[in-house]
């Protein structure tokens, strides 16, 4: 899969050293992938939510931290749309970022 920005989870993890080890651990997983569905994704991160809209939530470092990407599987593209903590996903309307 080709991801798009790996610069905003490098940014991120400056920010909050703790999660850079989980972040970079999804990256490697998510660049290697090959995925053509929802199931497909779930065998590598089994606590993935479908939030609609292509959007797709992946709990990181034990859920203290949210990453929300839109997942074009046609294409094998990868958008991060947002990376922060708990608190913030949940002030934020990620179905429609």
């Amino acid at each position: 899969m080709h991801i798009v920005s790996h610069k905003r989870l490098s940014d991120f993890y400056l920010l909050h050293h703790d999660a850079e080890i989980a972040l970079q651990h999804w990256y490697r997983t998510a660049k290697n992938a090959k995925w053509k569905c929802f199931a497909d994704i779930k065998k590598d991160f089994n606590s993935v939510d479908c939030i609609g809209n292509q959007r797709y939530v992946f709990n990181i470092k034990g859920n203290n931290y949210r990453l929300v990407v839109v997942i074009q599987f046609s294409h094998e593209y990868i958008y991060i749309r947002f990376i922060g903590t708990h608190t913030d996903y949940d002030k934020t309307d990620c179905t429609t970022i």
